[in-house]
C-alpha cells in the first residue's frame, strides 16, 4: 500500500510505502505552533520507503529533547509536508493531516501530555499514554 500526502497546493508531495512504523499525537507546544492546533498528529516511515517530490524550504529546531528536527515545507503554501529527527532520526514523519485520509488509521501513543489541553483526549485501549 501507497499512501500520498501533500501540502495545501499539491506543489510538495510525499508517497509513503507500507504501514507507518508509529503513529502518535505529540501535545508538546512546538507541535501545537506547528499544526495550529491543541496537538499534531504524524505517522513515521522508515526513510527508505518515503519518496518526495517538489521544492521544499526547510526549518530545523532543537526538540525539547535536545535533537534536531528538520522540518520541510511548501515555499508557496507553507504547508508542513514532512520532517525527521527527534525520537526516531531514523524515520521521516509526516502529519497525519497531509494525507487528508479520514479512514488513516488511529495514534497508537499520545505523548507529552503534561501539556494537553484539558479538554482533549485520544481515547482507544490501545493508545500508550506518556508525560
Amino acid at each position: 500500500m501507497t499512501r500520498h500526502a501533500s501540502c495545501r497546493c499539491g506543489q510538495l508531495t510525499a508517497a509513503c510505502e507500507g504501514e507507518p512504523v508509529r503513529i502518535s499525537v505529540c501535545h508538546c507546544l512546538a507541535c501545537q505552533r506547528r499544526s495550529g492546533s491543541p496537538f499534531a498528529e504524524q505517522a513515521r516511515f522508515p526513510a527508505d520507503k518515503v519518496q518526495v517530490a517538489g521544492k521544499s524550504k526547510q526549518w530545523v529546531r532543537a526538540a525539547d529533547s535536545g535533537r534536531a528536527v528538520i522540518y520541510h515545507f511548501c515555499p508557496d503554501c507553507g504547508s508542513t509536508v514532512w520532517y525527521q529527527g527527534g525520537p526516531m532520526p531514523e524515520a521521516i514523519a509526516v502529519p497525519v493531516g497531509a494525507f487528508a485520509d479520514p479512514n488513516f488509521p488511529p495514534p497508537r501513543f499520545s505523548v507529552w501530555e503534561e501539556r494537553k489541553h484539558p479538554w482533549v483526549a485520544v481515547l482507544g485501549d490501545e493508545v500508550e499514554h506518556s508525560d
